[in-house]
């Protein structure tokens, strides 16, 4: 039985500014399997900041889908106040913890939506629907989603397929799609990067990109999808780390009272959390200070202060600024009550004569048939598949199937990924590798760790290739996908003649690169997805 939620008025202030802040933490159980250290704090450490400090939440990443289960309860357990569980899933709960169900990325609907409209909406329907059962199913109880940023800036590393489309109209359709889904289960939502993040080439992990549009453009366009949002229900708004200096000179997105205030609260009437994006990333940690941001997201309007570097001193840096009558008390307390009703919508039960008390509470652990019967079903995955077949892009002329026997000698199955160390897509026995290896393909992997070699169409052996592309945007690498090896190589087996067939899996934005030198004979797949999933329907298009 969880602990009844306590009154406001009985909290001290400190406790009312810590429930305001979501740390980070690994979804392993164990600290040696902690993969970021400098984010992820060991088990005592996470302890102490929800047990004692009274954080209010924990977002997750990293782990299998029965670890986030017992991760979860164990937390709940620390808690003298039920905890909101959030995490990144925009492509459903398996994006983030193997085992449950892992959607294609939400830009392939927009593809859907050119020839499937009806269908498209369907399928937004089911990712909200299944993403928020899974979620719920182990624990979670905040789906940090839908992203509805409009991504029209092709060279957008930040944002790129994790958008619904490339107008307000598509992204709009869907969200409110998603939305409808979502919220058959009780978890809360989010719509990000208010006030839109899809037109910026710079990555705001590292720096502070700069959005130069008219206020009329933003309204016409960035802004359109987060009006269908609120107007669906939308629990959470999630702010941009960007300057916009049509709408606020001095300060970015996330730290400023113009667009969090003025313009998200009262010009568009949202009257649910506000939620800074990571307050760790460069754009904001590096300009302003870990505490210092802290109290100036809180001064613009947010409610919640998600992964401040040092939460303890963020606690500490925003009640010194109440103390001294920078920030009123008031604000504190307005940010805390919508928490508490956030939290009562999902923690719980609400009953008797307050409205700030838990009667009942539902154990947030569940058994783990439970868990197993609700993820990944059949249904589920038919979905999945159902929208990878409906986006792919497809050129496959008669006679170029890849295990043709005239091209059986000394075949070369080439993959190139980003980092295959850190690539969960590709295993011994994942199609990339599994069904070229069984038609006599040679497996060759590249990375960006790969030293380089001289790519010289005089000196190398002719070896008919297989090329396979695991390309998307890529937060935290300032890459909007195509990498100079993935062009070199691609180019040299071109111009060589021996580029058998291509795949890309990830961003329909390098294909559209390389299709004017890519000859009419050459077959290709492309496909939005990179799991197993969409390996196996890519390559067996290219068998067919």
């Amino acid at each position: 039985m969880q602990p009844l939620l306590p009154s406001i008025e009985t909290l001290s202030l400190t406790e009312q500014v810590a429930q305001m802040v979501v740390v980070r933490a690994s979804g392993y159980l164990f600290d040696h399997q902690i993969q970021y250290p400098l984010w992820e704090p060991t088990a005592e450490i996470l302890q102490h900041w929800i047990r004692d400090l009274g954080v209010g939440g924990v977002i997750f990443l990293g782990g299998s889908a029965g670890e986030l289960a017992l991760r979860t309860q164990q937390l709940q357990a620390w808690a003298g106040i039920p905890l909101l569980m959030a995490a990144d899933v925009e492509e459903g709960v398996g994006q983030r913890f193997s085992g449950a169900t892992w959607f294609p990325p939400p830009m392939a609907l927009a593809a859907v939506v050119q020839q499937f409209p009806d269908r498209a909406e369907y399928y937004a329907e089911q990712l909200g629907a299944t993403t928020a059962q899974e979620a719920r199913a182990l624990g979670l109880n905040w789906v940090l989603a839908p992203t509805v940023d409009v991504n029209n800036n092709p060279a957008n590393p930040v944002i790129n397929v994790r958008a619904f489309g490339e107008t307000s109209a598509i992204v709009s359709q869907l969200t409110t799609a998603f939305l409808r889904g979502a919220q058959q289960h009780p978890v809360l939502t989010a719509a990000k990067h208010f006030p839109g993040h899809g037109d910026t080439a710079v990555d705001s992990h590292f720096e502070l990109p700069v959005l130069n549009h008219s206020v009329e453009r933003l309204t016409e366009v960035e802004i359109l999808p987060f009006k269908a949002a609120i107007a669906a229900g939308v629990d959470a708004v999630m702010s941009a780390h960007l300057q916009i200096p049509a709408l606020d000179p001095d300060f970015p997105a996330t730290l400023s009272h113009r667009i969090l205030t003025q313009a998200l609260r009262q010009s568009l009437g949202f009257d649910g959390l506000i939620v800074t994006d990571a307050l760790v990333m460069g754009a904001i940690a590096n300009r302003y200070g870990a505490n210092e941001a802290a109290v100036l997201a809180v001064e613009a309007g947010a409610d919640v202060l998600l992964m401040p570097l040092d939460p303890e001193g963020a606690i500490q840096a925003v009640c010194e600024a109440v103390e001294t009558g920078r920030i009123p008390a008031e604000r504190i307390q307005a940010s805390v009550e919508r928490l508490w009703q956030a939290k009562q919508k999902v923690c719980g039960a609400v009953g008797g004569d307050t409205s700030h008390a838990w009667e009942t509470q539902t154990p947030t652990g569940v058994e783990a048939q439970t868990v197993v019967s609700l993820l990944a079903q059949p249904q589920a995955q038919a979905t999945v598949t159902n929208i990878l077949q409906d986006s792919m892009r497809v050129h496959c002329p008669v006679d170029s199937r890849i295990d043709r026997p005239r091209w059986s000698q000394d075949r070369r199955n080439l993959i190139v990924v980003d980092d295959a160390l850190a690539c969960k897509v590709l295993g011994q026995q994942t199609p990339a590798i599994a069904l070229p290896q069984s038609l006599g393909y040679k497996l060759q992997v590249i990375d960006r760790h790969t030293p380089a070699i001289a790519l010289d169409a005089d000196t190398k052996i002719w070896q008919p290739t297989l090329l396979q592309l695991f390309i998307r945007g890529n937060p935290f690498r300032g890459s909007a996908g195509l990498t100079q090896t993935a062009t070199d190589w691609f180019h040299f087996l071109v111009e060589s003649e021996q580029l058998l067939a291509l795949v890309i899996y990830g961003s329909p934005y390098v294909l559209d690169q390389f299709l004017p030198t890519l000859a009419p004979e050459i077959p290709y797949v492309f496909t939005y997805g990179q799991m197993p999933q969409a390996q196996a329907i890519a390559l067996e298009l290219l068998r067919t």
